[in-house]
């Protein structure tokens, strides 16, 4: 809530044949930019979002963003330098909800299954980073953040295929995942752009299920109980 400061003028008054003085209270408007900047770079991800999510990437505006949070047109560019820098962030973020989003469903669950569920479900859910993500030209692929990011998605889809295949499959598991990845990428893309019938539309998680067991279906690992 933006509260309205507030000063005091003097008012000259005749009373009884005097002049008196009194102070009365004026409120004066609230200040055209508010916003305190305690972590303006999120802000800034978080109105990048919202504007991907409405119109897309190709949309986005360093100054529309600007407008949006309420800071001058210079304040995007000191933290992100142009358009294709603050894509970068959007998409390291991306990869970042994604690993935490695959292994929390690995983690809980055992089930390589699960985790091209998981997939799906973000893709659906968190659209705007999903657009971006796996647009390489938009954004900075060689960035630390993004390549520490996709590093843990890496990490967690990969050694739940090793898993998943069992001893001496090592030369296995980078085509297993491609081919997994295609399986799961193309659903979700389906699903976002409304080329599925609407019974099967209607439930992308359960559809990923019937459609991922023959692929994924292997030994289940004991889920992790200690997170």
């Amino acid at each position: 809530m933006i509260l309205a400061a507030a000063r005091y003028v003097v008012c000259r008054h005749l009373v009884n044949g005097k002049m008196q003085d009194y102070h009365r209270s004026v409120t004066q408007p609230a200040p055209a930019h508010p916003y305190h900047h305690g972590d303006l770079r999120r802000a800034l991800l978080e109105a990048a979002e919202q504007m991907i999510r409405e119109s897309g990437p190709a949309s986005l505006s360093l100054r529309e963003i600007a407008r949006k949070v309420g800071v001058s047109h210079a304040a995007p560019a000191h933290h992100f330098k142009d358009k294709t820098g603050l894509l970068t962030a959007v998409a390291a973020e991306g990869y970042r909800r994604l690993g935490e989003s695959l292994r929390a469903a690995y983690g809980s669950t055992g089930s390589f299954l699960e985790v091209g569920v998981a997939y799906v479900r973000f893709a659906l859910a968190e659209r705007p980073y999903f657009e971006v993500m796996f647009r390489p030209d938009l954004y900075r692929r060689d960035d630390p953040e993004v390549v520490a990011a996709l590093g843990t998605v890496d990490d967690t889809v990969f050694g739940a295929i090793r898993t998943m295949l069992g001893p001496g499959q090592e030369d296995r598991v980078q085509t297993a995942g491609v081919a997994a990845w295609s399986l799961v990428h193309g659903l979700a893309m389906l699903t976002i752009n409304g080329n599925l019938p609407p019974e099967l539309a209607a439930d992308p998680e359960g559809l990923t299920r019937t459609i991922g067991a023959a692929a994924f279906r292997g030994p289940r690992r004991a889920p992790d109980t200690t997170t």
